[in-house]
């Protein structure tokens, strides 16, 4: 996870709104970058640097939706706030069924702009730090032998030694060698603690 600090990332085609919003923004101490165009921000843009997204819904070229797709499929997902001139019930709809923050219309409050941003923030922070914690299982169970994770499967599933071991066509004893090392490699002690992993990592 980046230990950078958050930035705000600015995509509208109107100047006057970009400045106004940079400089809302700059008095409660955020970062911002701002782009007029969608290709503008995907050109210049780093997944990896935290922070959100406020786009334009009706952008040049590439929309404000299309934009929010692409930031949904990056790893981990951008968190984005709609703001638009031209408000719709719909519009609204579909943008939080998309996982938007919020979605505002302009002229937007200064109180109600900043709130958004900072839970946008906080979603961000979020994210990052949940992705970091799966990438981090998923580097350790790469780590190990297909054994291995034929022997982990059995032990989250409460199989004893003796069990597994016949389950797997192989004596006892090679069994224990093969958990001890999945459980070193996978850097617990107990058999609770592999299952609580196991089981938020979804494997």
């Amino acid at each position: 996870m980046s230990d950078k600090p958050a930035t705000v990332y600015l995509i509208d085609d109107d100047e006057s709104i970009l400045t106004a919003l940079s400089r809302l923004l700059a008095g409660y101490g955020y970062r911002c970058k701002r782009y007029s165009s969608a290709e503008e921000f995907l050109n210049a843009h780093d997944p990896d640097a935290p922070g959100c997204a406020v786009l334009d819904l009706e952008l040049p070229g590439l929309d404000g939706f299309a934009l929010h797709e692409r930031l949904l499929e990056m790893r981990p997902g951008r968190p984005a706030i709609f703001l638009t001139g031209r408000g719709t019930i719909a519009g609204g709809i579909s943008a939080m069924k998309s996982g938007a923050v919020d979605f505002l219309t302009k002229p937007v409050e200064a109180d109600q702009f900043v709130i958004a941003v900072e839970a946008a923030c906080r979603r961000d922070i979020d994210a990052r730090r949940e992705y970091a914690r799966k990438k981090s299982v998923d580097d350790l169970l790469a780590s190990l032998t297909a054994r291995e994770r034929e022997v982990l499967s059995h032990v989250v599933a409460g199989r004893m030694n003796k069990q597994i071991a016949a389950d797997l066509g192989i004596v006892e004893k090679t069994v224990k060698v093969h958990r001890c090392r999945m459980m070193a490699k996978m850097r617990v002690r107990t058999v609770a603690d592999l299952v609580r992993i196991i089981t938020r990592h979804g494997s």
